[in-house]
Parts: structure tokens; C-alpha cells; sequence
């Protein structure tokens, strides 16, 4: 029998083509292996999992219930991501299947995403946009920007994807700070980068990118206690996972002008429905949880996941795997 590897669909584009391109499916030519696009694949099941070995997924949720009891030749979910909030962690190990997740391909795209925003919020690129669509050029010196040589820029979340953000700002001359009780001290310090207290990050920060994951510690960790410790002229930059984020909270303190802007790539729902009153105001910059998709993104993503599949048809372990419990 063949090593039967699912691909879900939601990696296709409009035109029916993989977002990763054809390429790297020639990773997927070898003898005894085979592969399709599932044909619904918005969540895994018990069909699934009887029908596939593997299973590489994008935006495909597993819920407690969505494996009943039952035979099954699946072995394993491999993630086109690093997150893995949309998997049920339990419920793999309880099936006997491996989890695995794809940081190699993230770290840059996602970082390189997170100093997007800071250089447009900086620049005020959003407004000026307009000013010159519309005619308004000589609105232009109503919207200074900030220049960004000493200022602080901050990270909630210091692991693979907010180190990487820190390496590539070192040309920029700013100060560089942080809180994640899981960081590497010694990497921070090759770095430049300062660990803080929760509190401090908020209070000194001009730029705050978050890079945590989501799990039960960080839902709804950015509120309003936090939100009202930022300086009114920095900025919040998320483009980890939206409910890291109170929502509301972070409205209130747009609005009110308390910080001075924001740039989000996620929201608490996605996708964030139009009337969400966050897309209303002139001071946040919004992209569909995609700003980071380039090529190098998903030819990335598409080759760990389907590494660790053929990994897995061999015989052999794959890196990155999230619950090794699953093996015991």
C-alpha cells in the first residue's frame, strides 16, 4: 500500500494553483508515495484519518471530538505554520498521532512582516497614501513620522520569529527590549536585546511586536491594564494570533488616541467581519493574516511539512514535532 499524504485545500489559490507553486511538490515524487488535495479539508476527521497516512494542513482545525474512536492509518499532521492553536494537542496523542509544526519557514517571513509595520506606522505610510491619492499633498507636514534611530523597539515573545526580528533591526540603531520567560539569555545578549518585565515592556516601548503563541496564558494577555501602560506615541504590532489581543481594549485606547496606532495581520475572529469597528479607524494599518505570504514563505512551510511526511513514510522522526508523547 501506498503512503497516502492528504493536502488540504485551502493551500490553493484562486486559479486552482498551490500558493507554495509546483515546485516543491517534486519533493513528493518518490517510489511508494502518493499525494491529492482532500476534498474538505475545514476539519480533520475520522474519515480523513482512515483514508490518509498523513495529512499536511494550513488552516485545518481538530477538535476533541473530531477523532472517535476507531481504526485509523493516520500518523501524522503536519502544519504549514508554526501555530498550532487550531490543533487539539490531547486529542492527536490519544490518537497516536504526530503533530508537527514548521518554524524554519516562518522565521524570517513573519519577522520581516513585523518590521513592515514598524517602518509604515513609522512613516505614516497609510495616511500619506492617502493624502496623495486624493490631492492633499500639502497636508503632508500634518503627518510627521517617527524617526526610529534610539527608539525601543519591544517584543512580547522571543523565541525563533521575534529573535530573527531583533537580528534583522541591528542596522536600525534601536534599543531593543523584551519579556518571555522562555528566552535564551545568552542569544538575547549576542543580540543587543534587554529582558524586561511584562510591565516594563508596555511601559518602554515605542514599537511592540507580539510573537508569543496562544494558548491558555496568553488569550486576552494584551488588555487594557497592559495597553494603558504604553507611552501614547508608541505603536502595537501583532501578527502572531488575535486573541492574544483584547480586542475591545485595544479600540478603546486607539480611539481615544492613548496609543498611537497599530498594525494587525490577526484578529479575535477570522475572518474579521467588515463592520468590526477596529477597520473604521484612520490609525491602524490591517492586512487578512497573510501579510507575510511570499513566495519564500510557502515554499518554506510547504517543504518542512512535506519533509516531515516523508519522514514519516521512512521510518524515521521527524524535527519539530510537538508532542513526541505520541510515540512513547
Amino acid at each position: 500500500m501506498q503512503f497516502l499524504i492528504g493536502i488540504t485545500p485551502d493551500v490553493r489559490m484562486s486559479n486552482g494553483q498551490p500558493i507554495f507553486g509546483t515546485e516543491v511538490l517534486e519533493l513528493l515524487k518518490r517510489p511508494g508515495i502518493a499525494w491529492e488535495y482532500m476534498q474538505d479539508g475545514s476539519q480533520i476527521t475520522l474519515a480523513h484519518a482512515q483514508r490518509y497516512d498523513a495529512i499536511c494542513a494550513m488552516t485545518t482545525r481538530l477538535g476533541p471530538d473530531s477523532l472517535p474512536p476507531g481504526p485509523h492509518r493516520l500518523k501524522l499532521i503536519a502544519r504549514f505554520g508554526v501555530g498550532y492553536d487550531s490543533i487539539d494537542v490531547p486529542t492527536c496523542s490519544r490518537a497516536g498521532l504526530l503533530l508537527t509544526i514548521a518554524p524554519d519557514g516562518v522565521r524570517r517571513p513573519v519577522a520581516t512582516s513585523a518590521l513592515t509595520f514598524v517602518l509604515m506606522l513609522a512613516q505614516k505610510v497609510w495616511f500619506k497614501d492617502k493624502l496623495t491619492r486624493s490631492g492633499r499633498w500639502l497636508e503632508k507636514s500634518d503627518h510627521i513620522g517617527t524617526g526610529l534611530t534610539h527608539r525601543v523597539l519591544g517584543a512580547l515573545g522571543a523565541g525563533n520569529i521575534g529573535a530573527e526580528m531583533f537580528r534583522l533591526a541591528q542596522p536600525l540603531q534601536m534599543r531593543a527590549i523584551a519579556h518571555d520567560p522562555q528566552a535564551d539569555p545568552a542569544l538575547m545578549r549576542s543580540l543587543g536585546v534587554e529582558l524586561v518585565s511584562l510591565d516594563e515592556l508596555f511601559k518602554q516601548a515605542d514599537f511592540l511586536a507580539i510573537h508569543c503563541p496562544l494558548n491558555a496564558q496568553t488569550k486576552g494577555l494584551v488588555n487594557a491594564r497592559l495597553l494603558a501602560l504604553m507611552k501614547p506615541s508608541a505603536y502595537l504590532i501583532n501578527t502572531a494570533r488575535g486573541p492574544i489581543v483584547d480586542e475591545a481594549a485595544l479600540y478603546e485606547a486607539l480611539v481615544q488616541r492613548r496609543i498611537a496606532g497599530a498594525g494587525l495581520d490577526v484578529f479575535e475572529v477570522e475572518p474579521t467581519p467588515a463592520d468590526n469597528p477596529l477597520l473604521q479607524l484612520d490609525n491602524v494599518i490591517v492586512t487578512p493574516h497573510g501579510i507575510c505570504f511570499t513566495d519564500e514563505c510557502m515554499q518554506g512551510l510547504a517543504q518542512s511539512a512535506f519533509k516531515a511526511a516523508l519522514d514519516m513514510a521512512a521510518g524515521r522522526m521527524p524535527p519539530y514535532v510537538v508532542n513526541p508523547p505520541a510515540q512513547a
